[in-house]
């Protein structure tokens, strides 16, 4: 039987500056204390949306919960909104540098999960709920490419989080409940399927959930995987060839391990979400070498806890390239 089409969002922009209201509903987190050489800035996205300078100091940038978000070349942001009373289903908005806010794309279901500008100015976004789905968008809002994902619908929340568009034009998927990273065509056929499952994941109060699937290197994969603690790393294979715990850290820090990032050194920045509150002592933020050094750590003092970020500058300069996030 087909389906028939999901209802296509409302499209509508506003203009004006947002700072004023920012700066009303945000106080300025206190500045970390430096723990290493390496300075970062970098957008932080969550409950409260922000900019972090190289000292640590915060700059409210939007004023309302984001899931995921870029900052473009131009300083264009691109933000995936949570739910709301005024977003139901979650949305994509564009916020440019004067603070003009257009929305891209108005959410049809539970939420949405994750948007991605490309190169070619699209957004890849996808949807949870009943019909959980991929979509990549032009900026007025017309689909371009749509398909169901494969995964569990009895949670909507647990079924997908940042979906990503790789350079041969296939999506690298994660799918929480199903402990799996999906790779995708364009048509929606599953082309590779990278399954998080360790030795000792039979418990899932234990299972590896994961939330940010990351492309680098030579086909290599990077996957944070939240309700596991765990980082994994696989070759083009789907082989496992370098995990991250907390046995290799100098105490708990992976708590909900949620965004990633691979910096153009080959070094990895892990945010863990739950951290702040489960323990005030664990980085919001750390920086690993391969080798599993910590390199730099960010800590703020707050409860409120980063969902994911992007990092912009390493040592006063700025990071080339698309992020890989």
């Amino acid at each position: 039987m087909t389906r028939a089409p999901l209802p296509r969002p409302v499209r509508r922009a506003t203009t004006g500056a947002i700072a004023a209201a920012v700066g009303v509903l945000f106080a300025v987190a206190p500045a970390p204390a430096a723990e290493s050489e390496v300075t970062h800035s970098f957008l932080a996205f969550g409950k409260t949306t922000c900019r972090v300078d190289e000292t640590g100091e915060s700059t409210p940038v939007y004023p309302a919960s984001t899931r995921d978000g870029y900052e473009l070349p131009d300083g264009t942001l691109v933000l995936t909104l949570s739910r709301s009373r005024s977003h139901p289903g979650g949305a994509v908005v564009e916020v440019a540098p004067g603070g003009a806010e257009t929305v891209l794309w108005e959410g049809t279901q539970s939420e949405v999960n994750g948007a991605q500008p490309t190169d070619a100015g699209t957004v890849v976004l996808t949807e949870a709920g009943e019909r959980p789905r991929l979509l990549e968008v032009d900026r007025e809002g017309t689909v371009l490419v749509e398909f169901p994902l494969v995964c569990q619908t009895e949670n909507h929340h647990l079924q997908t989080r940042m979906a990503r568009k790789l350079a041969d034009g296939t999506y690298l998927v994660p799918h929480l409940l199903d402990f799996a990273v999906v790779q995708y065509d364009a048509e929606g056929r599953v082309l590779k399927r990278f399954d998080t499952t360790l030795p000792g994941d039979e418990n899932r109060s234990v299972h590896t959930w994961p939330f940010t699937a990351i492309r680098h290197g030579d086909g290599r994969t990077l996957v944070c995987c939240t309700n596991g603690n765990r980082v994994m790393d696989f070759d083009a294979d789907g082989n496992v060839v370098w995990t991250l715990s907390n046995e290799d850290l100098p105490g708990p820090w992976l708590q909900d391990p949620c965004g990633g990032q691979v910096l153009p050194n080959g070094n990895v920045v892990v945010t863990s979400y739950a951290a702040g509150r489960r323990n005030a002592k664990a980085p919001k933020l750390f920086e690993v070498t391969p080798d599993k050094e910590v390199v730099w750590t960010y800590r703020d003092g707050r409860k409120v806890g980063i969902h994911h970020f992007q990092i912009l500058t390493n040592d006063g300069e700025r990071l080339a390239g698309p992020p890989m996030k």
